[in-house]
């Protein structure tokens, strides 16, 4: 009997899309790339892809599901990490059609891309809005589902983002465990990463140890430098790199909650090359000296000391700077390679020369930039974070735009939300603003918005709409 022509033209993307995906594998590479796009100044996506093509980077994170990028990465082979926003996990998780028309829209529509892995939702464990927890499962669940239908699930993973705050402790790094709070959650979705064979994702970020721990021998440690290495007190392995031990702690949360099965993607690490004056570690010699010590460390294969031998995925933060990223200056500094294309500087990632200039090692008593390491701010513990007066409506709607499409749960400034009302961009940029600030940790930079805002001791919740924080 002859299928209708619609079952055979989804017969025929589906055979494109495997067929595609076995002529990908074999080229697949260790190292990603994270490719954010909140800047008003990036090359087009085509001009990118050729970028990619020149290069040994084998897979790009994006945070969406761009449908331009997507394309345009048609056939290169590079391997595509899409992403669901933190606001569709509840359609996810509460309709299984969602989830079929997500998969359908962002990844059956491309049968020339080479998609390896969805990640639904971004730090959810630690995010603001707690009732995302509980549905991150069942959300990863409906899409996988959908991809099974599509027979599609052994091939795409489904995965989630972790910020290394999941973790309860992890120095030293057998010490490791994930935080009690969520520990529940955690085994559900560890079975679920084990049952289908998915990557545990998570964020190791040695630029920001640094900044909590400005000592020349933790400079050195962090950049892969000559260092007197550190003894894990647990077990008697020395490491004499941050990044090892980092990933190590993953290893050993993993192992503690029984799923040493579970692999570890690295999902984001890096090293802003340039930040405000006050900031400890930003610079070209450092930001030089991470990435390109970390490809080396990669491609050497040696692994960490509890996963020997084996190379860990690891996408770098980021492919371009995204110059309307509010907070402090790092935050617009993390770019491999600058708009037009060129080197922000060499790590070693054309094709035409695939080992880096090794970086001039620093003494380990003798720390690269600053010269003399810049005392952190202190942390603030209170207060909210609100627009400075005289900041124009444009900027105000940037900064809006900006938190609501890191996954933040913006519902309340919604029609019929708590916070909707008055409906002015000031005062919905007020509530996001503080949101973000509230978010993501409550330090002075992160209150700043390009200049914009400042910290107050008013709280400016009002009727119905309660803002985060308090003094």
């Amino acid at each position: 009997m002859a299928l209708p022509t619609t079952s055979l033209h989804k017969s025929f993307i589906l055979l494109t899309f495997l067929l595609h995906f076995s002529t990908f594998t074999s080229s697949e590479s260790f190292i990603g790339v994270n490719y954010g796009i909140v800047a008003n100044n990036l090359p087009a996506p085509e001009a990118t892809a050729k970028l990619l093509e020149s290069t040994s980077i084998g897979k790009v994170r994006m945070y969406g599901a761009d449908p331009a990028i997507i394309r345009a990465l048609a056939g290169t082979g590079i391997g595509i990490v899409i992403g669901a926003a933190n606001g569709d996990i509840p359609a996810l998780a509460s309709d299984p059609n969602f989830a079929t028309q997500w998969v359908n829209s962002n990844v059956l529509a491309y049968p020339d891309s080479n998609i390896i892995v969805i990640t639904v939702g971004n730090e959810v464990m630690t995010a603001v809005d707690q009732s995302l927890v509980s549905l991150c499962l069942p959300a990863m669940q409906n899409v996988q589902n959908a991809l099974n239908a599509a027979s599609l699930g052994g091939k795409i993973k489904v995965s989630t983002v972790h910020s290394m705050a999941v973790l309860a402790s992890s120095d030293p790094p057998s010490s490791a465990v994930f935080n009690s709070g969520f520990s529940d959650t955690m085994r559900s979705l560890l079975k679920f990463h084990s049952a289908n064979g998915s990557p545990f994702m998570i964020n190791p970020y040695p630029f920001f140890a640094y900044q909590s721990d400005t000592r020349p021998e933790t400079l050195a440690f962090c950049l892969f430098q000559p260092n007197a290495g550190r003894v894990d007190s647990g077990n008697g392995i020395k490491y004499m790199n941050m990044f090892d031990a980092q990933v190590d702690a993953v290893r050993s949360a993993l192992n503690a909650m029984g799923f040493k099965d579970v692999e570890i993607v690295v999902a984001e690490t890096g090293w802003a090359y340039k930040g405000d004056p006050n900031e400890a570690g930003p610079s070209i010699e450092n930001a030089k000296a991470y990435n390109g010590n970390l490809i080396n460390h990669l491609r050497s294969k040696v692994g960490t000391p509890l996963m020997p031998g084996k190379t860990i995925d690891t996408y770098i933060f980021a492919l371009y700077d995204e110059n309307l990223k509010p907070g402090p200056g790092s935050e617009r500094a993390f770019g491999l390679f600058k708009p037009d294309l060129s080197m922000t500087y060499d790590v070693g990632l054309s094709k035409n020369s695939q080992t880096p200039t090794t970086p001039t090692p620093t003494s380990p008593t003798t720390p690269t930039t600053p010269t003399t390491p810049a005392t952190p701010s202190p942390v603030q513990t209170g207060g909210w974070c609100m627009p400075k007066p005289g900041v124009s409506d444009a900027q105000l709607q940037s900064n809006l735009d900006y938190v609501c499409s890191q996954g933040l749960d913006c519902g309340p400034l919604q029609p019929g939300g708590a916070c909707f009302e008055p409906n002015t961009v000031a005062s919905h940029a007020a509530y996001a603003m503080n949101l973000l600030y509230q978010t993501a940790g409550r330090n002075p930079w992160n209150c700043d918005f390009l200049q914009t805002a400042t910290l107050t001791s008013n709280n400016p919740s009002y009727n119905g709409c309660v803002y985060p924080g308090g003094v």
